[in-house]
């Protein structure tokens, strides 16, 4: 054959060529391509008879793609053909069925292959894909196949393996790849695949970081993602479903504010079973009930009771055509931000109290290894904030200043005297516990006591009734931990009790002269008293009731979890 640049104007479609129609072919694969470089495959042409003038026995759909950037420029350039001599219909024809046969597509990994040299001469994601007619998330999930092993590669270019399986492994660590190579090369083994293959990586409980109600940035754990770039899942199932938990009680917490007589979260894995229902709109007493999947998801259902509840209302005529709506539920005393700024002062302030009682703090871990979970898993207690407001107080408070200093003199009596942070929340490293424990046989009772104490401090779980019982046991005095400061009084959004707080530094004659003042204006109030402005008496070592062991409220609405906290065990301690 003889090859030529041929103009575009010279060529015309032969009636052989396999593909030939009269309606234009669909070339939205290949004009990308072409767009960006050309037609680089020579057309397979012969003589037609006419003066300078050739048929396409193969290679229509370049010759279309070919006019379609030529219409778009203006200009055209000529085409590399391949012109062959002369001769019968037959000899045409099995060479145009021969090319189209042989035009297959690559599998996935020779593509990867070609991409991964691609990248290497300096080509980005989006030129490969605007190359190849590609979009960007395809050419990732080809590229995604080198991190796998390359004997799992192979594997998969022999279709030994299915792409959902691939998928899954490309979540896989190199230490899993092998393993389950090893399962699959072995014939005595059955190697997981498809969804067995994930609950076989993520030890059987594998959620999604779609179901999560939480902002994921707000999961300190690892996340696993698929290289393919469409799935991801919290690798620590445990701290997913604290974080979770938090999320539903918020939920539950906004669907009260905003009205609703009662939010009722069903058990894990417990159904909705709508035929055991009624639907009742919130006006007539109607329930939320909020129902959560072993995989996570959490749905829920508005405006219902229970059909025995329905036909209870019905035959009281609680609700009839006469009788009055059921009164609104009253606001909760803390909004969840200043319940939050609580719980966390008064976390930080018992945890450095603590730390000089060890022997409180043998028995309290005697008692969590009595009464914990499974193995007792150990995770230090990360002490989220609910805003920047409320972390930026909590970075600044004494009680936490003094709890890094004595961590820090923790981590150097274990050896540890170039890191920081917390002295638990270590990966179970069977070398490094027996370095601790060999640190640990090094040490005097006393120093493994401190130890002792500064551990259970930072695994003491904030908002607990624990925390309360500790706070009163030991006899803490708050005045000592925590000062008032701008994120108190920002936080500080009720009338009512910015009234009984005035009550508390200037008296109940001021509190009730000021009791129809602005909420901006009480607090003004309450800050002249505390500092002496303004012709007001100063107070000194004042401690909101919300701070005090033991705690109490400013209001008989309900709604504070502290106090419900103090009160479910404080028939407990009472002999103390």
């Amino acid at each position: 054959m003889q090859l030529a640049h041929i103009s575009i104007d010279q060529l015309s479609v032969s009636a052989i060529n396999m593909r030939h129609s009269k309606r234009a072919p669909d070339i939205s694969d290949i004009l990308p391509s072409v767009r960006a470089r050309g037609v680089l495959v020579p057309l397979l042409i012969r003589p037609n008879g006419a003066p300078d003038s050739f048929e396409i026995v193969a290679g229509r759909r370049r010759y279309f793609a070919a006019k379609t950037v030529a219409d778009e420029r203006g200009e055209a350039e000529p085409l590399p053909c391949a012109i062959m001599e002369e001769g019968d219909d037959a000899d045409a024809l099995e060479a145009s069925l021969i090319e189209n046969i042989a035009r297959l597509d690559p599998d996935e990994v020779s593509q990867w292959e070609t991409f991964t040299r691609l990248i290497k001469e300096g080509r980005g994601i989006a030129d490969i894909a605007a190359t190849f007619g590609l979009t960007e998330p395809q050419v990732k999930r080809i590229l995604a196949l080198g991190d796998l092993l390359p004997k799992i590669r192979e594997a998969y270019r022999r279709d030994e393996i299915d792409t959902e399986t691939v998928r899954h492994l490309t979540m896989a660590s190199k230490a899993q790849q092998k393993d389950w190579l090893a399962l699959f090369c072995d014939p005595d083994s059955r190697a997981p695949r498809g969804w067995q293959l994930k609950q076989w990586l993520f030890g059987g409980q594998s959620i999604s970081t779609k179901v999560a109600l939480f902002p994921i940035e707000d999961y300190p754990g690892l996340i696993v993602s698929d290289l393919f770039g469409e799935d991801s899942y919290f690798a620590d199932a445990d701290l997913f479903w604290q974080k979770q938990n938090e999320g539903i009680a918020a939920r539950r917490e906004a669907y009260l504010e905003a009205g609703w007589i009662d939010v009722v979260a069903l058990e894990p894995g417990q159904y909705f079973h709508s035929w055991d229902y009624e639907k009742t709109p919130k006006k007539k007493g109607g329930k939320v009930i909020i129902t959560v999947s072993q995989r996570g998801e959490v749905e829920c259902h508005e405006g219902y009771l229970s059909r025995k509840e329905a036909r209870r209302v019905r035959a009281e005529g609680e609700f009839g055509e006469e009788s009055e709506p059921r009164a609104k539920p009253s606001r909760p005393e803390l909004s969840g931000p200043m319940q939050n700024y609580v719980d966390l002062h008064r976390h930080a302030a018992v945890c450095t109290a603590l730390l000089d009682h060890p022997g409180a703090a043998l028995r309290l871990m005697v008692a969590h290894a009595v009464v914990g979970s499974s193995l007792w898993t150990v995770r230090p207690e990360p002490q989220r904030a609910a805003n920047e407001t409320v972390a930026a107080s909590i970075a600044a408070c004494k009680a936490e200043a003094v709890f890094g200093e004595k961590q820090r003199e923790v981590l150097t009596l274990l050896g540890s005297v170039d890191e920081d942070g917390p002295v638990t929340g270590g990966n179970g490293d069977d070398f490094a516990l027996a370095s601790v424990f060999a640190r640990l046989l090094a040490l005097p009772h006393d120093d493994v006591l401190r130890v002792l104490a500064l551990v259970m401090a930072e695994t003491l779980c904030t908002g607990s009734a624990i925390v309360e019982a500790l706070g009163n046991h030991l006899g803490l005095d708050m005045r000592g931990q925590w000062q008032i400061d701008d994120a108190f009084f920002e936080l500080l959004r009720d009338r009512q009790v910015a009234t009984e707080i005035l009550a508390d530094v200037g008296g109940r004659l001021v509190a009730d002269s000021n009791s129809s003042q602005k909420l901006k204006t009480q607090k003004k109030i309450i800050r002249d008293f505390l500092c002496g402005k303004n012709g007001r008496q100063k107070v000194d070592d004042w401690l909101p009731r919300w701070m005090a062991f033991p705690v109490s409220s400013y209001t008989d609405r309900g709604g504070f979890r502290t106090a419900d906290q103090w009160a479910k065990v404080q028939t407990l301690f009472m002999s103390e």
